[in-house]
């Protein structure tokens, strides 16, 4: 037997052998809008330690006493100081100038972009697609020393507000740069009840999953629906 043939390989990583993030402290930028209010509620609701930020504290402090749950409200830079995961919730046309005001803040954390560069016109929503290809794809140029993640692109904001919604019943798309980084967004994502992480790839590839949410417009306003999305066979 050759040396080579002796030394066995290390047993393959189960990919569903994600890290305890109980203990996490999630900011959520952009926390008083629809998105980033509806994911506060549901990250508190499941025991997560959850700081809302915005530009104006007061309006901060205002939504998270609405949430409860022992939400703070904070400004967007001492939320970002004051958070372990910090989730990019806010509106496409700010996206840029927010992340350029928050580079020190946001330096050394885990940063989840969910913002979905659309457009609207009288035939519904399109995609729009930035310099760098992505929403994710320019708050990793904009925040080089920060650990850039995307996810929670295709959650119904309605669904995730409603308090008589016990589960929320959709996969969640994660990309990013680090495997380790990537767990610990599909481990938040774990913590809602029905929903769960599926890694999807590197941020080259958040275009596509950005974009997506114009279609699942389409399919809401036809269907009357909150559509999420569902990964078979994994």
């Amino acid at each position: 037997m050759t040396s080579t043939e002796s030394v066995q390989k290390a047993p393959a990583k189960d990919p569903w052998d994600l890290p305890d993030v109980s203990g996490l402290v999630v900011g959520v930028l952009g926390g008083t809008g629809d998105q980033g209010c509806g994911l506060a509620y549901r990250f508190a609701r499941a025991g997560q330690k959850v700081i809302i930020g915005s530009r104006a504290a007061e309006r901060a402090e205002a939504a998270a006493a609405e949430i409860g749950l022992g939400v703070e409200g904070l400004d967007n830079a001492e939320c970002a100081r004051r958070s372990d995961v910090v989730i990019v919730a806010v509106p496409w046309d700010g996206h840029a100038k927010t992340l350029e005001a928050l580079r020190e803040p946001l330096a050394g954390k885990l940063v989840v972009d969910c913002v979905n560069p659309l457009g609207f016109d009288k035939k519904g929503a399109y995609a729009l697609t930035p310099e760098e290809g992505s929403a994710a794809e320019q708050a990793a140029a904009l925040l080089p020393e920060s650990r850039v993640t995307a996810a929670f692109h295709h959650l119904s904001a309605v669904l995730l507000q409603d308090a008589s919604v016990e589960e929320i019943d959709t996969d969640v798309m994660v990309l990013g740069e680090s495997r380790a980084d990537t767990d610990v967004v599909q481990a938040l994502a774990a913590r809602i009840p029905g929903m769960r992480g599926v890694f999807a790839g590197r941020l080259r590839n958040a275009h596509q999953v950005e974009s997506l949410v114009a279609n699942l417009i389409s399919v809401n306003r036809r269907y009357k629906a909150h559509a999420g999305l569902r990964v078979t066979d994994v």
